[in-house]
């Protein structure tokens, strides 16, 4: 059921609107209880400190109030970067929010991670259906944070994109893999590979969503969600309730809200990743959301000036393997047995979709990364190269009828070809 739920189509919601939406949703329904918030990092756009402070008065007659950052793989954030996440001060948190848990999710810590129970090879299969192949894992250990157990209740408070593993982001992704363990994490990614980013990316109902709607339903812990509908740094839109009613219709609103239908394919994009994308393993989003829109041969330029490192987790085998398309992978599989799924996944995501031909392989998007990455270094991971102080954005902006665009801040809304 839903408890709350607000949507301007035309415009942004005010600080009273999420005031409102809030309270009419939450308060009052976890007095007394021990209740775990889980939020995402900051390679998502939301008014987080807002929200925040709302959570923080609106449930204060909680036992317990935590925080947990759902960073999937992502890297542990200090102490200062989570006073930055949810704008607080060191004396705040000293002071008034002293007894609010803020914490990181652990992917890689075994002591951190609990079993909800193993997925068989029978399910597995079932919920890939089309998309199943035999590189997929025989079973899957459903690993998930410790502490998501020892709540009374859990409230994921985040947004919904297009998102190019699961089709759209949101809900049950911040139990998995937001704080799952790497079996659920390397699964879902690599059957999301093998779906493939145009076969997925802004479709509502995909295997990976099956996959985790599966997972998470095996665990016992109350959840509710407070789904977010983003326009820019600001609400659109707030959906409070089962998580995953609530989640499906902020689904909704996001294949209206986040997805710009392009009458005819680009030959070239400038595709820019803001700099909230500190890696290349997030900054990567500023190809996803552009391969469905690109001509077959066109090219999209991933402009990142800001951006020195491709993966602070992943980085060595990433430069291990370099990015290829799925049909690279699969024809020598054994090759790549010790590079973990997750891992081709996101090289596979990146370098799009494609064939092999007499053994070369034959992508449909040249992917080109004008950034501080090197020269040297993008050749050695198969990506195209620009110095990105000789890119003229004046001139990108003034050819784009020419089968040219610009999109000054990508990642985050989709770009796809009317049918």
């Amino acid at each position: 059921m839903l408890y709350a739920s607000q949507y301007n189509p035309d415009g942004l919601l005010t600080e009273d609107d999420i005031r409102a939406t809030l309270s009419a949703g939450l308060c009052g329904r976890f007095d007394g209880q021990k209740v775990l918030v889980l939020i995402p990092d900051h390679t998502r756009s939301l008014p987080m400190p807002i929200l925040f402070r709302m959570l923080v008065e609106i449930l204060s007659a909680a036992r317990q109030l935590d925080f947990m950052v759902a960073l999937g793989t992502h890297p542990a954030i200090p102490e200062e970067g989570l006073l930055h996440l949810v704008g607080i001060t060191a004396q705040e948190r000293a002071g008034a929010y002293r007894q609010v848990g803020l914490l990181n999710h652990a992917w890689d810590d075994p002591a951190a991670l609990a079993s909800l129970g193993v997925m068989e090879a029978d399910e597995i299969r079932h919920i890939a259906a089309g998309s199943w192949h035999s590189s997929l894992p025989e079973r899957v250990d459903i690993r998930i944070n410790q502490l998501a157990l020892e709540y009374d209740h859990i409230l994921i408070v985040g947004p919904t994109f297009p998102h190019e593993v699961v089709g759209f982001s949101g809900g049950a992704k911040y139990l998995f893999p937001g704080i799952s363990g790497p079996d659920m994490i390397n699964a879902t990614h690599w059957l999301g590979a093998l779906a493939g980013v145009v076969g997925t990316i802004g479709i509502k109902d995909t295997p990976v969503r099956a996959m985790i709607h599966a997972a998470a339903r095996r665990l016992k812990t109350p959840v509710t969600l407070a789904a977010l509908v983003v326009a820019g740094h600001d609400l659109a839109g707030l959906v409070i309730g089962d998580l995953f009613e609530a989640w499906s219709v902020a689904a909704d609103y996001s294949a209206v809200r986040h997805i710009h239908w392009s009458e005819r394919p680009y030959q070239r994009i400038l595709s820019c990743a803001p700099s909230m994308y500190d890696e290349l393993w997030t900054a990567a989003k500023a190809v996803y959301k552009m391969e469905p829109a690109v001509a077959p041969g066109g090219e999209v330029v991933v402009y990142a000036p800001h951006l020195d490192t491709v993966s602070h987790v992943h980085g060595r085998y990433i430069y291990q393997i370099g990015y290829h398309i799925l049909p690279y992978f699969l024809q020598d599989w054994d090759r790549f047995a010790g590079i973990p799924l997750g891992v081709l996944a996101h090289s596979t995501h990146v370098r799009g979709s494609g064939v092999m031909a007499d053994g070369v392989e034959k992508p449909n998007v040249k992917v080109t990364l004008a950034s501080k990455i090197s020269a040297e270094d993008c050749a050695h991971l198969n990506l195209g190269y620009l110095d990105p102080a000789k890119i003229d954005i004046e001139a990108w902006k003034d050819r784009q009828d020419e089968g040219i665009l610009y999109v000054p801040r990508a990642g985050e809304i989709l770009y796809r070809l009317k049918t």
